[in-house]
């Protein structure tokens, strides 16, 4: 089988430690050997040869919080949340193609505003049909329809689902059926929205089991907007997997969050925090309310991460991207505040983007790390995002972008002449 083998290239296997000098070998859509550069070339006849000049060769990106459908992105900024069906399903596909455009070649989602767009989505990325990362996809964010109505918490929100375990165990079928891989619960309110609404929980603990034991049933996973603690120890109860924000968690909380640990990932999503104490809005938008929540959340999550890291629990970037303040397409600016915020080296931030990402895509031992046998989901990086992960921020200097073993943007300059 012809291959494309990488030379004079350094890598960042996605394991959190140094890069090192390899040359690299891809055959079909897996990592086939690497080897050190002093020994016998990996290249074979008819394979495609690439000189990257010394540049960093590291696995794909993975955004652990991503929310296609939210509107607004690098390429276009959208004042509401809003969209007809046609804008909807167009928009989404869009900012699939800008995710891969910046280097996440993976993405597990966090919610939709269409009950099926991201399930019809995924099926055309996979198919070829279109480009954009390997996904996780959901259905709409489910929320009772009184609080919907009344705290405005879910855009999503199309129809009223109903109250009581009965109808919860009926969302979560509906989502599988459909082909929905992962369902997310607003379990808390958001303060960002409604002052106060964080620790309000919206569900009971009989809906929270009958969600549990639907999801089990049905092979999906469940994620949880938890922001109070009492919502951390309803998720962890009830085997919820994906745990997002977790801001208020008590010693209680990290205690379960803990002994969970093997099972579980938490994205505590700060992209949109620091978004929102940036964000310099016109005169008509008041954020006040919202800054002043922002504020608060951060400086609880900046002792929340490090503790969390402290007992062994995976933490995830990924930021709530699609607000016009925090658009889709920003996304890689959240291992940037894992390293300013959190305390990470940047190859520990890179790491948690990388390998804990496969595991979060369900795919641990073949996506997110650089080694033989995994998936060719691959990255060349002008300069090196373990001195500065800020770099990843700029698409320029991602020269090569590659999913599943074929170049979504080639780096035409430093193929050499094939064998």
């Amino acid at each position: 089988m012809a291959g494309i083998v990488f030379t004079n290239v350094r890598v960042f296997d996605g394991s959190g430690s140094a890069p090192f000098p390899s040359q690299v070998r891809v055959e079909g859509n897996r990592i086939a050997a690497l080897a050190a550069p002093s020994a016998a070339s990996l290249a074979l006849a008819g394979d495609a040869l690439y000189d990257c000049g010394g540049r960093t060769l590291m696995p794909g990106l993975v955004e652990a919080h991503a929310h296609l459908s939210w509107p607004s992105s690098v390429e276009k900024l959208v004042p509401g949340m809003a969209l007809s069906p046609e804008e909807l399903v167009l928009t989404t596909a869009r900012n699939a193609r800008i995710l891969l455009d910046h280097g996440f070649t993976s993405a597990y989602s966090a919610g939709s505003l269409g009950k099926r767009v991201e399930v019809a989505l995924r099926e055309q990325i996979d198919s070829g049909g279109m480009p954009g990362p390997r996904l996780v996809a959901s259905s709409i964010e489910r929320t009772p329809p009184v609080a919907a109505e009344e705290q405005e918490l879910s855009p999503g929100e199309v129809d009223p689902h109903g109250f009581g375990p009965d109808a919860v165990r009926a969302f979560v079928r509906s989502c599988a059926q459909m082909g929905a891989r992962s369902v997310k619960f607003l379990l808390s309110g958001e303060d960002a929205l409604q002052p106060g609404a964080s620790q309000q929980l919206l569900y009971s603990e009989a809906e929270a089991r009958a969600a549990g034991a639907e999801a089990a049933a049905t092979g999906v996973w469940l994620a949880a907007h938890a922001q109070a603690a009492e919502a951390v120890k309803m998720a962890l109860r009830n085997g919820f997997r994906v745990l997002y924000h977790c801001t208020y968690a008590d010693d209680e909380a990290l205690d379960m969050l803990e002994a969970a640990r093997e099972h579980i990932f938490v994205a505590p999503a700060i992209g949109i925090i620091q978004a929102t104490l940036d964000a310099v809005p016109p005169p008509h938008f008041d954020m006040t309310h919202m800054k002043q929540s922002a504020a608060e959340v951060r400086e609880l999550q900046q002792r929340l991460v490090p503790e969390l890291r402290r007992r062994g629990v995976r933490v995830l970037p990924g930021g709530d991207y699609g607000f016009p303040f925090n658009p889709n397409g920003r996304n890689a600016r959240d291992l940037q505040l894992f390293v300013e915020l959190f305390g990470y080296t940047p190859a520990q931030a890179l790491h948690a983007a990388t390998a804990l990402g496969g595991a979060l895509m369900g795919m641990p031992g073949e996506l997110g790390m650089i080694a033989p046998g995994y998936l060719a989901d691959l990255l060349i990086v002008d300069g090196d995002p373990t001195a500065d992960v800020a770099i990843l921020q700029d698409r320029q200097r991602l020269v090569g972008i590659m999913k599943d073993g074929a170049f979504h943007k080639a780096p035409l300059a430093m193929l050499r002449t094939p064998l």
